[in-house]
């Protein structure tokens, strides 16, 4: 299936060209197109282009008026204000384009794809190893994974990486803990498994930090430990591997609650280039980026200051030889770059980390890793705060576990689903109740620019009324329940009928989609999709209420309005998916 022109940048093509026949002497030219409440579309880019040309700017937008080829596509144009052109299209038009989309079998509903898609590795949903997930864990998956859904349908080649935290100072810790608390671990049986043997996990590492920080003859048999691991000790290796693997099963199952496909290929954490750290250390030492400090091995920057106002040097390797972060993230850098051969390298992780990833970016560049035709960026997050507008928390002040939230979410979305539910079986309620509460999370935080913090609140977040999931899972399920009534009537574009306002707008909102996603997915920022979806369902409801469709008044009005129902579901659909939310058929 070929992909559909948008209107508006048929709009822009008539204007562009217009613009140029009124001005050849200025080249191409760019209307600088948007949406307008006073017409379909707004040209504004005549008033810079007639200061430029030196020309009266409304004298130069009535000449381009002259010049415009309308034909089928629009039905007016006026000269506005000191310059600007309000640009009207047709109904034939809007309707004919629709019907190009809904003709689309691949649903992609004639979206193109970019002409030259590039490489992105994407880092995102990063847990660590014999901890338990928690609230802080969330935006990292939920996000990452959205971005990587807006890519991949716009064509971009997406290597996902969970860059889990599996090696350090930690281990060595846990495990000589475990070798002098061996009755401790209650499931060695291996009978145990998933959260229970987390929570054991959790539990032994969090007893094994307190003795560390409390026992300096501890703690330095832990750090030999690390030694032993870093070097391959056969019996430390196999400790570990086990606490990987136990921590791998309980990850999956807190992914696959959030509904998020994560492979075991695209788990690659700290572990996976510790054969590289040297090397890393021996290339930026001799490039002279790095130098020694007082044993250790620094990058120094002039402007990085830390909140002291301070130089604040970014340590690449301790003065006892061990590495840091800054290691094994220059060394993921080097692989992505020299190895996938990425032009766009994505981190989504919290802000808190700006400063490190700064200075490791600017680290990479100093030694060539980074270039013009690589980019890193930080897809920085804010906080998940409760009520209060404080970190969210237990009563007790501990940080909430990630799969308490979810299961709360769930039973208060089935509560709703409950209430409202006419002919669902319990069955049908408890899987309609995990696909509305885990929406609910998941749009509460896409439906947020990245960078804001945002209130988790489960009442707000399953209401039917205003910006939530749930409002737009039932527009869809409204919609699903009209088809379905419609009985032997069909959708079919019928372009030759005039439209209700109504009409026009929600048909120029769904033809809008694909701009919309090329955007959310150029600037990394799925909440913009998030406000386009509660526009097309706030747009379908007024289009409902507005314009009868079983019982328009006549048979091809009621076809036409089907199909305007069914491409919205359709987009609603699509919309949602790339949010990684479901859209269920009845509700």
């Amino acid at each position: 299936m070929a992909s559909v022109t948008s209107l508006s940048d048929s709009v822009h093509q008539r204007l562009a060209a217009a613009l140029s026949a009124a001005l050849p002497q200025a080249g191409s030219a760019d209307p600088l197109l948007r949406r307008s409440d006073r017409a379909d579309f707004q040209a504004n880019g005549i008033l810079a282009l007639a200061k430029k040309e030196k020309a009266n700017p409304r004298e130069l937008a009535t000449q381009v008026v002259s010049r415009v080829e309308s034909g089928e596509l629009i039905k007016d144009v006026e000269v506005s204000g000191p310059g600007f052109l309000n640009v009207t299209v047709t109904d034939r038009a809007i309707t004919r384009n629709l019907a190009a989309r809904y003709a689309d079998d691949t649903g992609r509903l004639g979206v193109p794809r970019a002409e030259r898609p590039g490489t992105t590795v994407i880092d995102y949903a990063q847990p660590n190893v014999a901890k338990e997930m928690h609230v802080g864990h969330l935006r990292s998956a939920v996000i990452g994974d959205s971005v990587v859904q807006l890519l991949e349908f716009t064509g971009e080649h997406v290597v996902r990486r969970h860059h889990i935290g599996d090696w350090g100072t930690q281990f060595g810790m846990l495990i000589q803990y475990l070798e002098e608390h061996p009755h401790e671990l209650d499931h060695e049986s291996g009978e145990v498994s998933g959260e229970e043997a987390m929570s054991n996990l959790d539990r032994l590492y969090k007893a094994s930090r307190k003795l560390f920080d409390s026992d300096e003859e501890f703690k330095t048999r832990a750090r030999r430990r690390v030694v032993d691991l870093q070097a391959g000790d056969p019996q430390t290796l196999a400790m570990w591997q086990k606490f990987v693997d136990e921590s791998k099963i309980y990850f999956f199952s807190v992914f696959e609650k959030l509904d998020m496909e994560i492979r075991d290929e695209d788990i690659v954490g700290e572990s996976g280039y510790n054969d590289m750290l040297a090397e890393t250390c021996r290339l930026l030492e001799e490039s002279g980026v790095a130098v020694r400090s007082e044993g250790a091995l620094c990058v120094f920057f002039d402007d990085v200051k830390g909140p002291d106002g301070k130089p604040v040097p970014l340590i690449v390797q301790k003065s006892d030889g061990g590495y840091g972060y800054a290691a094994t993230d220059l060394s993921a850098i080097r692989d992505r770059v020299f190895d996938i051969k990425a032009n766009t390298l994505l981190y989504v992780v919290d802000a808190r980390q700006s400063l490190h990833f700064k200075m490791v970016f600017e680290t990479a560049r100093r030694a060539g890793w980074l270039n013009d035709d690589v980019e890193a960026v930080q897809l920085a997050f804010g906080t998940v705060l409760g009520k209060d507008g404080k970190p969210f928390k237990t009563r007790e002040g501990e940080t909430v576990r990630l799969v308490d939230l979810l299961d709360e979410a769930i039973d208060r979305a089935s509560a709703v689903v409950r209430e409202k539910a006419q002919d669902l079986s319990e069955e049908e309620i408890a899987e309609r109740g995990t696909q509305v509460g885990i929406g609910a999370v998941k749009y509460a935080d896409l439906s947020t620019s990245a960078n804001r913090d945002y209130k988790f609140d489960l009442d707000q977040m399953v209401s039917l009324n205003g910006d939530t999931s749930v409002y737009l899972q039932y527009a869809y399920a409204r919609i699903r329940s009209i088809l379905r009534k419609a009985g032997e009537a069909r959708p079919a574009a019928h372009p030759e009928l005039d439209l209700h306002a109504a009409e026009r707008a929600l048909g120029l909102h769904v033809d809008s989609f694909g701009e919309t996603v090329a955007e959310a997915a150029a600037e990394h920022a799925p909440h913009k999709l998030t406000a386009y979806l509660y526009q097309l369902a706030s747009l379908f409801t007024t289009f409902y209420d507005k314009c009868p469709v079983l019982k328009a008044e006549t048979p091809e009005q009621i076809e036409n309005r089907l199909f305007l129902c069914d491409v919205t579901a359709r987009t609603l659909h699509r919309g949602m998916a790339l949010l990684g939310i479901r859209t269920p058929e009845r509700l």
